[in-house]
């Protein structure tokens, strides 16, 4: 990918300099907080097929990410700025194991010692309505930052969200350019590559999103978004979430429809997905219990800007589920330990399988075998997530969790996966 710079990072400076009286920075200071969080993290995935790709990935590092916020200045618009500064640390790696999205790796496949990143971002505020430029870390049904590894993906852009209409969020925004999770560079906007279903070398010069989400009820969301990264494809994303006491406990479901084609100069060829991805579920007495339905349908897979998350209810550790034409179901089950006394400590299981993916529109070594054999591709993946959080004394708030999933597939490398996270956040 190539680097590029900050649009928005002039723009973003210059909104922290706007105030000037010394009493409009009252509560420009007076309400700013900030945090410290030192989060430990190992991955490992090792491939479990006779011919991968990579045998292994492997590495361990330390993370420290400083995140400070100012409060606003007085008046009836109100400034302000936030930083957020990232360090990563190499513990352990070689040139073998790496890839596994917690360190930036060479030409040589070595893993950096350590990378850094710095996101500022501008504020204003009027009522009910904000405005951000500069550094963003959205989580949004068409564009939903990632932050499942060492340090948190970030984009650069503006965004405006207000609620000043009860009941409603009103979503705008323009991003140019993401710091991936495992970089410290500013690139360019591009999408996934779904096992070669589209080309990643092949960008957008910025993405543009805008969203309403409506709460009917207390009980009813209604939820439309739409997008588009330039020259390549629009999607339209519409939503309903429910939830509600029943007996002893409460029901929940929530269905997520996406809708994505190809725009303007068509640079990344047809695009043609629809995705309907489903949950719903029964909490009661600390256990919940869920299930739901995923199905892609159209002559591509379901498109996304790399490096996010699906936004789908069958994304798991290692799979998406999201291959042109897959169907997925899935079951899951949660306890949370509060309800016996031990809170803080909580685990969830979840089990999907996959099927009907075209082997034609991915490019694998297996996928090859199944279109001379005239097959369709399917998968399987089950994971375990167990975290416990302090409650109390000098480690209040230090959290412990370990993610183990595993993955079989006869289109892609099969693997098995542990991520053991330890994280401590002080705020001050």
């Amino acid at each position: 990918m190539k680097t590029r710079p900050h649009r928005y990072l002039k723009t973003a400076m210059c909104f922290t300099l706007v105030p000037t009286a010394s009493t409009a920075f009252a509560d420009f200071i007076g309400d700013g907080k900030g945090s410290l969080e030192l989060r430990n993290f190992y991955y490992s995935r090792d491939f479990r097929d006779g011919t991968p790709s990579q045998s292994k990935r492997e590495e361990w590092a330390q993370g420290f990410i400083l995140n400070l916020q100012s409060g606003y200045t007085e008046g009836p618009i109100g400034f302000g700025v936030d930083a957020i500064g990232m360090l990563g640390i190499k513990l352990d790696s070689s040139p073998d194991r790496t890839g596994t999205g917690l360190l930036p790796r060479g030409a040589d496949k070595r893993a950096a010692d350590d990378y850094s990143k710095l996101a500022v971002t501008g504020k204003a505020r009027l009522a009910q309505s904000e405005l951000r430029i500069g550094g963003l870390n959205p989580v949004l049904p068409l564009l939903a930052s990632n932050n499942s590894r060492l340090l948190p993906q970030v984009f650069n852009g503006a965004q405006l969200v207000s609620k000043d209409i009860k009941a409603l969020t009103a979503t705008l925004g323009q991003v140019d350019s993401v710091k991936l999770r495992d970089s410290s560079d500013s690139e360019e906007l591009t999408v996934t590559s779904q096992f070669g279903g589209y080309s990643a070398s092949i960008s957008g010069d910025h993405y543009s999103y805008a969203g309403l989400d409506y709460q009917i009820l207390p009980s009813l969301t209604l939820s439309y978004h739409i997008s588009e990264l330039e020259d390549i494809f629009q999607r339209r994303y519409t939503g309903i979430k429910f939830s509600t006491p029943l007996g002893a406990g409460k029901v929940f479901a929530e269905a997520r429809y996406f809708d994505a084609k190809e725009t303007g100069a068509e640079r990344l060829g047809q695009i043609d997905n629809k995705t309907f991805s489903s949950n719903a579920g029964y909490s009661i007495a600390g256990h919940t219990f869920s299930a739901g339905y995923q199905k892609g349908s159209g002559e591509s897979a379901f498109p996304y800007i790399s490096g996010t998350d699906t936004y789908l209810f069958g994304e798991m550790l290692v799979s998406t589920f999201s291959l042109a034409d897959e169907k997925a179901i899935y079951a899951g089950y949660g306890y949370d330990f509060a309800a016996v006394g031990m809170p803080g400590l909580t685990v969830n299981m979840r089990y999907v399988k996959g099927d009907d993916v075209d082997p034609t529109k991915i490019n694998t070594g297996k996928s090859a075998e199944l279109r001379a054999l005239g097959e369709e591709g399917h998968e399987w993946e089950r994971s375990t997530d167990i975290i416990y959080v302090v409650q109390s004394g000098p480690l209040k708030d230090f959290s412990l969790r370990w993610r183990n999933a595993t993955n079989r597939s006869n289109f892609a490398d099969s693997g098995d996966e542990n991520r053991v996270i330890a994280s401590y956040t002080y705020n001050f």
